[in-house]
């Protein structure tokens, strides 16, 4: 058992350094992204998907990718292409964190990330529904700490689900957007990407579950 959970931890170190030191522009440029995918003409939103599934495993960020298929394929399908993507990605990384274990995990992401185990493990449907929306932990490390708490499945999935829905429309917005950045459009995604994170915010602030405390 310790073999394959070093041997996934090998896997996801060396598949990052390997990205890093290759292919260091799709962290910060979404448009090489999506050439990267238009490229593979009528397969791209297969790629597409598949890229988005694993690509924050290697520490691409979530945001990039969205940007990247708004980019590609437009508002509407750069977001359905992007929640599948992410979905997938998001059960992967779950059942990861499921086999690996607490102790594996916390040893992966740091002791900082021990109280929200606690909170997760209380109190999981409410939280992972905030932290989808106001995404102030990475995303695959909160796909890695929520497999290793107590939440059911089920609650995991559905506050993924719908978490994700609005930061993933708005940022396939932006990204669609992008191709005229001075527009209207491109300030209308900035700004309502601004409104559903000041929403999730006041949610928080509101909800009888404590997220901070």
């Amino acid at each position: 058992m310790n073999f394959f959970k070093i041997a996934i931890l090998v896997g996801l170190v060396g598949g990052s350094i390997w990205l890093l030191l290759n292919h260091a522009e799709w962290f910060e440029n979404p448009a090489v992204v999506k050439s990267e995918v238009v490229r593979w003409g009528a397969w791209g939103p297969l790629v597409y998907m598949l890229l988005y599934a694993v690509g924050p495993s290697f520490l691409v960020p979530g945001a990039v990718m969205t940007i990247a298929g708004g980019l590609a394929f437009g508002t509407t399908w750069g977001s359905v292409y992007s929640l599948i993507g992410a979905d997938v990605g998001a059960i992967v990384a779950f059942g990861a964190g499921r086999f690996l274990g607490r102790s594996f995990v916390e040893g992966i992401v740091g002791p900082r990330f021990e109280t929200m185990l606690q909170r997760i493990a209380r109190n999981g449907f409410q939280i992972i529904l905030y932290l989808r929306i106001v995404p102030v932990i990475p995303y695959n490390a909160l796909n890695l700490l929520a497999g290793s708490t107590p939440i059911t499945f089920r609650d995991y999935f559905w506050a993924s689900m719908i978490g994700m829905i609005p930061g993933t429309i708005l940022f396939a917005f932006l990204g669609d957007a992008l191709w005229h950045p001075l527009s209207p459009r491109f300030f209308i995604a900035l700004a309502l990407i601004g409104v559903s994170l000041a929403c999730g915010e006041l949610w928080r602030r509101w909800s009888r579950i404590k997220i901070e405390s």
